[in-house]
């Protein structure tokens, strides 16, 4: 334990006030057991207690000079955390910790709330971060989080599934009450793809509620490396979808493998593929991007379309093409009907592979390196792209990129070059946000 970096008392059981006027006993008792592992050195402590509304009024009350004398034996400092929902006030202590870029954190507890904290760190916390948990029980007559005056405790007759559906639509509706960041929600579309068959669009970072740097504000990928959870991803989705017009319950994206497989929506899902098609109606499709390009595919006299991840792997593996031919043999596609856009990406201008690497990309068209000489070229994958797709058959006219002649019409921005509309790993490193394309048939 004397590993952690912050330490989170919970002390939040709304049951507890309803025979005690303070929390002057249970501080008095988890401090006590803070210095048995701490000598008093005890880390930055975060009280965390129920507080009905208005909070401010009742608070005054709740930690009286007692209190707030044991509260002082913490040198390193305390915070004191009050709300009416323990998904806010997590959250908020989420907040500061990553701020501080911390991980080890202890948290002691009563034993009967050890079930809804691991659900609440499962939804709101990664494997970056790291929990110790120190279950308490205390056995004084009254003044006892566990003590019970003919009156049930908050989740004495709740199943482990109730309970879970309980804490995560908490943690939800805390989330889906936060400001969004960066501005609205803005979606690049394509004037390629006609709209009267399709939904579409690119996906830029504004609008949503990931508050760290490089993920914020709309990222839309979950990593368990990276410190953006899954519930705040899904809340990034419900506005996108709420904007967009798409149901994210009905979305589906490719499970990256930097390959060229391609999964027939309909057919068996495998373990990872890079690209998706489908011809069912009212389905969203997606592929992501951080500098790979995120390509969609349409096909409006057949009706179909299709998603790829094209990094510069998949782009030398051909996944665009593997995409092309999936739909023409799955839903009777021709290749000269099929209309390709090109997402945003990493340009020439910022993207470099060793040479051996570039090799193969000179190979296709010198045009498609420059610096070819030096030790780290500059490649450019969205040109590759187009001469494979255009070897394939695509027609020169049916492929948006940045070749485009009317720049206000161009979705093939340089992710790394503009760090106000978009992530980038290139630029941004490890802790990367993702931005999408999507596309889906209109019902």
């Amino acid at each position: 334990m004397s590993t952690a970096e912050v330490v989170l008392v919970d002390l939040f059981d709304p049951g507890y006030l309803e025979y005690n006027n303070n929390y002057t006993e249970p501080i008095k008792h988890v401090l006590g057991i803070s210095e048995k592992h701490y000598n008093r050195n005890i880390p930055f402590t975060y009280i965390m207690c129920f507080c009905g509304s208005p909070c401010s009024n009742e608070a005054q009350n709740l930690f009286p000079g007692t209190s707030i004398q044991y509260l002082k034996g913490l040198t390193n400092g305390y915070k004191i955390v009050r709300d009416s929902s323990m998904a806010a006030i997590l959250y908020s202590i989420k907040q500061d910790i990553d701020a501080l870029n911390l991980s080890q954190i202890l948290v002691i507890m009563p034993k009967n709330r050890r079930v809804q904290m691991d659900i609440f760190v499962e939804c709101l916390f990664t494997d970056i971060y790291k929990f110790t948990f120190y279950p308490f029980e205390i056995q004084a007559e009254k003044n006892s989080l566990n003590y019970k005056h003919g009156k049930k405790q908050v989740g004495d007759d709740i199943s482990c599934g109730n309970l879970r559906e309980i804490t995560v639509r908490s943690i939800q509706t805390h989330l889906e009450t936060l400001p969004s960041l960066k501005g609205d929600i803005v979606i690049l579309k394509s004037y390629l793809i006609p709209e009267t068959t399709f939904l579409h669009g690119f996906t830029t970072r504004a609008g949503g509620i990931s508050y760290i740097p490089t993920l914020s504000s709309l990222n839309l990928f979950s990593s368990s490396k990276r410190r953006d959870p899954r519930e705040v991803v899904a809340e990034n989705f419900r506005r996108l979808g709420k904007v967009a017009g798409f149901d994210p319950k009905t979305y589906s994206s490719v499970k990256v493998d930097h390959a060229s497989d391609v999964w027939i929506m309909g057919k068996s899902e495998p373990d990872s593929y890079d690209a998706v098609v489908t011809n069912k109606k009212g389905v969203t499709i997606a592929a992501p991007g951080a500098d790979c390009i995120p390509i969609l595919f349409c096909d409006p006299v057949h009706k179909a379309c299709g998603a790829a991840h094209s990094g510069w792997k998949g782009t030398l593996l051909g996944v665009a093409m593997a995409t092309v031919n999936a739909m023409v043999s799955e839903y009777t596609s021709r290749v000269e009907d099929i209309l390709v856009v090109l997402g945003p990406s990493v340009g020439p201008c910022c993207f470099t592979l060793i040479q051996e690497e570039a090799k193969a990309f000179h190979d296709i068209d010198p045009q498609c390196v420059r610096e070819f000489e030096s030790p780290k070229p500059y490649v450019d994958i969205r040109r590759t792209t187009r001469i494979l797709l255009e070897r394939w058959g695509i027609l020169p006219q049916n492929i948006q990129d940045d070749t485009v002649t009317d720049k206000s019409q161009n979705v093939t921005l340089c992710t790394s070059c503009h760090p106000d509309k978009f992530f980038s790993h290139v630029r941004d490193g490890l802790n990367f946000g993702t931005q999408i394309g999507f596309i889906s048939i209109i019902e």
